[in-house]
């Protein structure tokens, strides 16, 4: 993918052969800056060829592992890595590591199914497929391997240690032997730091944070605001690559993912002023090809913009006065990291990131420093990273690649009674008496003269009620008259119904408009199957059988 993506910036952009797009000083010609605008035509094109096959958002691989049990589509994850290349390709401001790790994934899951492997080693084969990718792009195997920990697998475990840690490193083994050039960064000397050095990594790993959710924030706007303007879906990645290519006039730094640029900027010696107007540019970029329809993700341009707002910190620290000793360069992968971990997430997987590109093991207290306050900042104020967001805008609640598939599985109607006896709501006391005597049951469900439901009896409350009251009939007993199930809720729905209802019993109905009762479910039952999961979900974590 990254060969096929770099021939085509060749090939567009008229690029002497060695160097890369986003390096580019200056566009070789202005008419170049309507090569995105051609992207989003093939894009638009590509889009109306598969209309057809592809009805539905691919599952990648956070997805498959929360909700599916791994299960991918290779079709899916194909059209993906397609629609990657071509945005990166002619110059649409995002990353091939999305593509990456869809394509693997989707051929794990794959195999996994084709022999037959079990849920939880369908989810481990697609964790190591991903792992595999990040670590073959980076040269990073343990960045790989906590890549598929934390973003894909959803926790780490002992059991998963071997075969995560083995696919890293055969993958970045063999990118290394096909000769596929991967992201380096040279720090130079870095002076032994103390707990007193690391404040100002804090600080930046606290405007790290805060800038993430801005850019994620940003995204989803320019995604409403071409919906605002109601510009047909196939047309709007026209539009945004016109918009990028406008920026890429300005400076070609914003063009594709910005791996030229990183080391372009890094060496340069630019004015914080310079560096903050290019991280405005490349965010924005990024933000409009995304919003706009083009395929990628925001991985390395994460990098890349944590490198810049980093680089301008220290620079205006030192122009200050406050720390005059504080390395430009060292704030700038610090940057990287603290940026990267707010949009991206996974606190191990960046920390691991700098330092094995970097090579450097001095920094390690910075870089963590700064990751874990990012990490903080986003979830407190946000709570989600860069792909869950997504998820969640398209009504998703999950917010890690934890495994809650199977919860979700376990339906109301897969738990409930459906051998439920039901009265009439005007049945008098003393029939209700005859037909259920003491002990017989402990409650029937009411139905009115429709046959909608209409509460709870309790038979204890009937004998309860005694016979000088003057009730002629039950329907003043009745309980739980606007608390009912629905067949299709999860456990964790029907858990939260009951609590809020204080009901040890609902009736289950097959819609809140014809409310006719198909079955019974107590609580008791529900948090036993609750706990069995949790158990299950428990013992796959540690590895046990």
């Amino acid at each position: 993918m990254s060969w096929v993506t770099n021939l085509a910036h060749r090939l567009l952009f008229l690029l002497p052969s060695g160097e890369r797009l986003s390096e580019q000083a200056s566009l070789g010609h202005s008419a170049l800056a309507l090569v995105p605008v051609l992207g989003g035509v093939v894009l638009a094109v590509l889009a109306y060829l598969t209309r057809r096959r592809f009805t539905r958002p691919p599952v990648d691989p956070i997805e498959a592992n929360a909700l599916h049990g791994g299960r991918m589509s290779v079709p899916e994850s194909l059209l993906v890595a397609v629609q990657t290349m071509i945005s990166s390709g002619f110059g649409a401001s995002v990353g091939l590591e999305a593509g990456y790790t869809q394509a693997s994934a989707g051929f794990a899951s794959r195999l996994a199914e084709a022999i037959r492997l079990r849920r939880r080693d369908i989810r481990t084969l697609v964790g190591c497929a991903a792992a595999g990718a990040i670590s073959a792009a980076f040269d990073a195997p343990i960045t790989g391997a906590f890549y598929g920990f934390e973003l894909i697998i959803g926790s780490y475990s002992v059991a998963l240690v071997a075969p995560v840690l083995a696919a890293s490193l055969a993958a970045s083994l063999t990118a290394g032997w096909l000769g596929a050039v991967q992201t380096t960064i040279e720090v130079g000397p870095v002076p032994v730091l103390t707990a007193s050095d690391l404040a100002p990594f804090m600080l930046l790993g606290l405007i790290g944070g805060l800038l993430a959710v801005a850019i994620m924030q940003l995204v989803t706007g320019v995604e409403r605001a071409f919906r605002w303007a109601n510009i047909p879906a196939w047309a709007r990645p026209v539009v945004g690559g016109a918009l990028v290519g406008g920026l890429a006039l300005m400076t070609p730094h914003v063009l594709s993912s910005g791996h030229g640029a990183l080391h372009v900027d890094l060496a340069s010696t630019a004015t914080w002023q310079m560096l903050l107007l290019l991280f405005g540019l490349k965010a924005l970029a990024s933000a409009l090809s995304l919003g706009s329809g083009f395929r990628g993700g925001l991985f390395f341009a994460s990098l890349y913009l944590g490198a810049l707002i980093g680089k301008a910190y220290a620079l205006i620290i030192v122009a200050w006065g406050i720390l005059p000793a504080l390395s430009p360069l060292l704030s700038s992968v610090v940057g990287m990291a603290a940026l990267a971990v707010g949009i991206v997430g996974g606190p191990m997987t960046m920390a691991f990131l700098a330092l094995e590109t970097t090579g450097d093991v001095s920094i390690t207290g910075a870089v963590l420093a700064a990751s874990v306050v990012s990490a903080v900042v986003v979830r407190e104020t946000f709570g989600y990273s860069f792909s869950t967001w997504r998820l969640h805008l398209r009504g998703e609640t999950i917010r890690s690649a934890h495994d809650v598939g199977r919860m979700r599985s376990l339906t109301v109607s897969r738990m409930m009674r459906s051998d439920v006896r039901t009265v009439s709501a005007t049945l008098s006391l003393d029939a209700f008496r005859a037909i259920f005597p003491l002990g017989s049951t402990q409650r029937a469900i009411a139905v009115d003269a429709d046959g909608g439901y209409a509460g709870v009896m309790v038979v204890a409350d009937a004998y309860a009620a005694g016979a000088a009251d003057g009730r002629a009939d039950i329907a003043p007993l009745l309980r739980h008259r606007d608390a009912m199930l629905l067949p299709s809720m999860n456990v964790s729905e029907a858990a939260r119904l009951f609590d809020a209802a204080k009901a040890e019993e609902l009736a289950v109905v097959d819609g809140l408009k014809t409310r006719r009762v198909i079955g019974l479910l107590t609580e008791q039952y529900l948090m036993r199957r609750y706990a069995e999961e949790l158990d299950k979900s428990r013992r796959e974590l540690m590895g046990e059988g």
